[in-house]
């Protein structure tokens, strides 16, 4: 130990054999100096050790505590004298050896943090196991009064404990709390259980925190407890159970996240309390809606500790980095506000992506990444940061063993931290930390700044609060905003002012809501239908009024307040689905994602691993799939709305979103039926209508049936239930509402039929033999059918029956005469006496071209090949017209006309929910003309 302290370090990774082998960290720590000096036959076997390559795991810190308690003993005797000397002297060789591993460059920061929370539970494990078996001899164990069972101390690591994540000086934060109430048993004397946990926890902090000749173990705080200080040191789940719902606070959300049990769970039953401790804290940590009212409540939290962290930099030498005395946690750009960075996407979206329910502070930033809510590049700033702080925060801790995070005030100091960090020079150490304060104090600032935006017409919103005395000047106001009916829009802003709803609310979501309707006058003025915009504004916002996180969200994201101006000019329909949907208003935060192309194999992917994390939760699993379709359908209507779809693409993707539910529905149905005789079931779902021709809307119904093919003489009955499953998850009302209405009755034998049909069944009722007009229909229909979900192989199989159908010889005047017919009954079935042109059912309409395109395949199927593709009808227009079956050029204007009814008619109903689409006759007489021309030379000519 002849070389000076802090002398430069050598470049990094340093040689086995340096110095001889000596150990190279007390050369920089005044504390492992001491360690050193005072063991001096430690020295020689930590150097070996420090570079043996042996981890530092668990099984490592079992074995060297096995010797090291046997001194111990040899030194003081048995008890808990013994097993607390060994424990320090324990920490004290592991510390020496991530000091030297660490700064020879042999040890990444992981390593580090996980070696010193393997300590800690070691520690509090062995700890606690010698102080229950020493109390079992006065007292006995604790019984639980109601279950009977032994009880065990639960003890809760929170902090970076919790998380995994503990610095080399950290003290551990702690919470004890057992199952039940009870008292103890076999020993010479009874307690109750809460006293005798109290009194095991205090024992538990004497061994680990008390200090003595050989130092401490870890510093212990308990004041993450219940009520803190003031609360009780241990306390029952029933206690904490009721402490959460009465008064669990704000900041002890963000605290729950990282809370993890540490101790040795030894009997089932505690295991069964240990499940109970996470259904508790689950639903007070992370909310089931999206939570944005937490970004104002960690802002305010941060302003406290930035307040207090520059309270304590001002006492020892100033807060800027030249000043020295510079928190690296706490302080601007600091650790801290890395972890709120983190921490906000977990407490917003946990309660609904139980992925993000992590502990690690460097894993929640990689899952942030990979679900686009932070750009890569700033992942990337974030972690490096991190990493660099956390590095820097051991070498502070590492000159005295001191939980410090302040840059050193004296030379010397200053000089050892630059030399530990590899720096050539102090200063070289601050040119390359402040980068990575400001790129951190960035990113906070771009997530928790304030950005409300002020409107202009907050005058008008506050003197409609203020009475009938100021509606003449509400009414001008609004007129010079280019509102047409002032009057009834003043009326209409006094309603919500008078209601009780309003008045109801806190005042925190009064604030917002107030300055939200402020911005929606400013923003619906500057539509073309500012008065419309704004009832649907008011409608919207009294919706979501009573949901904090909502307005909260809106006013932290005022391009968000744009996008549902936006949306809500553009559709009424969009707007109701806003309204019913208010969770949707996440989509309108990211650009990119709104833009993006679906992937759908990455959809099945990323729905079919939240499900797996809820599995057993059919309530929660319904809800995700509701989410992520109502999510995934706001997409498609946004993309819409800004008019980059045609109208086959829109239905293309709400066919394809609709067949990657199915298909994960009958995955995650199949794996919960209890009778199931099979790991993958041999079914399969075949879609008809406009599911099946892949044109759905928005609020189409699926018509689908059920093909199985499997022998087992279980099958009927198991697919039977299997399918009355499917359709009950799919069409159940949960709280975040329905998938689809689901309409089976084109299965063969209609209602009367078998709700699941086999394989062979099947195919023998579509190739009977029979020409009545009710078997043409279903072979009309069997054109737009096509297999969408289940079992690939039956689906193949359905597809050739399919073909064997349509490529049947057909009688071309009998087919005519039966689709004629067909026709007329069903234009029977809507008529109507008004003088407008109905768009589906009207002559010249787009039921006459789906039957002179069924008529087109039906008939010439056999011949042509190419008419048995599910192309859709444009497709199969031009196909007729090209094969010289139609004048082509015909088919070329009755597809377009095709394409511009329904055009026409997907903007009626998102515009005003209009059903049936009738418009005025003149509107589309030349397209109607060219459909009728075409059923005159199909059918009359």
């Amino acid at each position: 130990m002849s070389e000076p302290l802090f002398s430069r370090l050598p470049a990094r990774p340093v040689p086995s054999g340096d110095a001889g082998g000596a150990l190279l960290a007390p050369r920089f720590s005044r504390y492992l100096h001491r360690i050193v000096s005072a063991r001096p036959a430690c020295a020689a076997s930590l150097a070996e050790a420090a570079q043996s390559g042996q981890p530092l795991d668990a099984a490592w810190l079992e074995a060297r505590l096995i010797p090291l308690r046997e001194r111990a003993e040899t030194a003081v005797g048995p008890g808990d004298a013994a097993l607390g000397k060994a424990l320090r002297w324990l920490r004290q060789d592991t510390m020496a050896l991530i000091m030297e591993r660490d700064l020879r460059g042999l040890m990444t920061l992981a390593e580090v943090t996980e070696a010193m929370t393997l300590l800690a539970e070691c520690a509090v494990r062995t700890a606690l196991a010698q102080l229950t078996a020493d109390m079992a001899a006065q007292v006995g164990y604790p019984v639980g009064e109601q279950s009977g069972e032994r009880q065990e101390l639960i003890v809760v690591g929170m902090g970076k404990l919790g998380g995994r994540e503990l610095n080399v000086s950290s003290d551990i934060d702690l919470i004890f709390l057992y199952d039940e109430e009870g008292e103890t048993a076999g020993g010479k004397r009874s307690l109750s259980n809460h006293e005798y946990f109290i009194r095991l926890g205090r024992r538990l902090i004497q061994m680990l925190a008390d200090v003595t000749e050989d130092g401490f173990v870890f510093r212990v705080d308990m004041r993450l407890r219940p009520n803190g200080d003031a609360g009780p040191l241990a306390c029952s789940l029933a206690m904490l159970e009721e402490y959460f719902m009465v008064q669990g606070r704000e900041w002890e959300r963000y605290a729950w996240i990282k809370g993890r049990v540490v101790s040795a769970v030894e009997s089932a039953h505690s295991r069964n309390a240990v499940g109970l401790l996470e259904q508790l804290t689950t639903p007070f940590v992370f909310r089931r809606y999206l939570d944005y009212g937490v970004i104002s409540a960690i802002r305010s939290l941060h302003a406290q500790i930035r307040a207090e962290a520059g309270k304590r930099e001002a006492g020892l030498a100033g807060h800027a980095l030249n000043q020295r005395a510079f928190d690296i946690k706490l302080g601007r750009g600091g650790i801290r506000e890395i972890e709120f960075t983190a921490q906000v996407f977990q407490l917003i979206r946990g309660g609904q992506d139980p992925s993000l329910r992590v502990r690690p502070t460097l894993q929640v930033l990689a899952l942030a990444e990979a679900r686009g809510l932070l750009a890569p590049e700033a992942v990337v700033e974030l972690s490096t940061a991190y990493r660099f702080l956390r590095q820097l925060e051991h070498r502070l801790q590492y000159l005295d063993d001191a939980q410090t995070h302040h840059l050193p005030t004296s030379a010397a100091d200053q000089q050892a931290i630059a030399a530990m960090m590899g720096m050539d020079s102090y200063d070289d150490l601050l040119a390359a930390l402040q980068p990575h304060l400001d790129c951190v104090e960035q990113q906070f600032e771009a997530t928790f700044a304030a950005r409300q935006e002020g409107g202009q017409c907050g005058s008008i919103w506050q003197q409609c609060l203020q009475g009938e005395a100021s509606a003449e000047t509400c009414r001008a106001a609004l007129q010079n905003l280019g509102y047409d009916d002032a009057e009834a829009l003043v009326a209409r802003l006094r309603a919500t002012s008078e209601a009780s709803r309003y008045r109801a609310m806190p005042d925190s979501s009064r604030l917002r809501f107030d300055q939200l309707v402020e911005r929606a006058l400013e923003l619906s003025a500057k539509q073309d239908h500012p008065d419309r915009t704004m009832g649907r504004f008011l409608d919207f916002l009294e919706a979501i009024s009573r949901r904090a996180s909502y307005l909260s969200l809106l006013s932290e994201y005022p391009q968000a307040m744009a996008r549902v101006a936006d949306t809500l000019h553009a559709s009424r329909w969009a707007a109701d689905y806003l309204t019913r949907h208010p969770q949707l208003l996440d989509e309108l935060l990211d650009t990119d994602a709104l833009m993006a192309l679906p992937d759908w194999a990455a959809f099945r992917q990323r729905l079919t691993s939240q499900l797996a994390m809820s599995d057993g939760q059919v309530e929660t699993q319904m809800d995700i799939l509701r989410r992520e379709h109502h999510a995934e359908t706001f997409r498609i209507l946004l993309q819409d709305l800004q008019g980059v779809l045609t109208v086959e693409q829109i239905g293309d993707r709400l066919s394809d979103l609709a067949d990657a539910m199915l298909d994960v529905v009958l995955e995650t149905v199949w794996q919960q039926l209890p009778k199931r005789h099979r790991d993958t079931p041999r079914f399969a779902v075949v879609a008809y209508g406009r599911l099946g021709g892949k044109e759905l809307g928005y609020a189409s119904d699926l018509d689908i049936i059920f093909l199985y093919d499997d022998e087992d003489e279980r099958a009927p009955d198991v697919y039977a239930t299997f399918a009355r499953r499917v359709i009950t998850w799919m069409t159940s009302h949960t709280a975040a509402g329905i998938l689809f209405d689901i309409d089976t009755r084109l299965r063969p034998n209609g209602a009367a039929g078998l709700l699941v049909t086999s394989f062979p069944s099947f195919r023998r009722y579509q190739l009977r033999e029979g020409d009545n007009a009710a078997w043409v229909w279903e072979h009309q229909a069997l054109t737009r059918a096509r297999y969408c979900a289940g079992d690939r192989e039956i689906g193949a199989r359905f597809e050739e029956v399919r073909n064997e159908v349509l490529a049947q010889p057909r009688d071309a005047a009998t087919l005519r005469e039966e689709i004629v017919a067909m026709r007329a009954k069903v234009a029977e079935g809507h008529a109507h006496a008004s003088d407008m042109f109905d768009l589906k059912h009207d002559t010249g309409g787009m039921v006459d071209i789906e039957f002179t395109v069924q008529y087109l395949v039906l008939l010439h199927s056999r011949t042509h090949p190419v008419l048995r593709r599910n192309a859709g009808n444009i497709a199969l227009l031009h196909m007729s017209g090209a094969l010289g079956l139609i004048d082509a050029t015909l088919a070329r204007r009755v597809a377009d006309a095709y394409r511009q009814f329904r055009a026409r008619q997907h903007q009626l109903r998102l515009d005003d929910g209009q059903s049936p689409a009738r418009v005025p006759l003149e509107e589309f007489a030349e397209a109607a003309g060219h459909v009728r021309a075409l059923w005159h030379a199909v059918f009359e000519g």
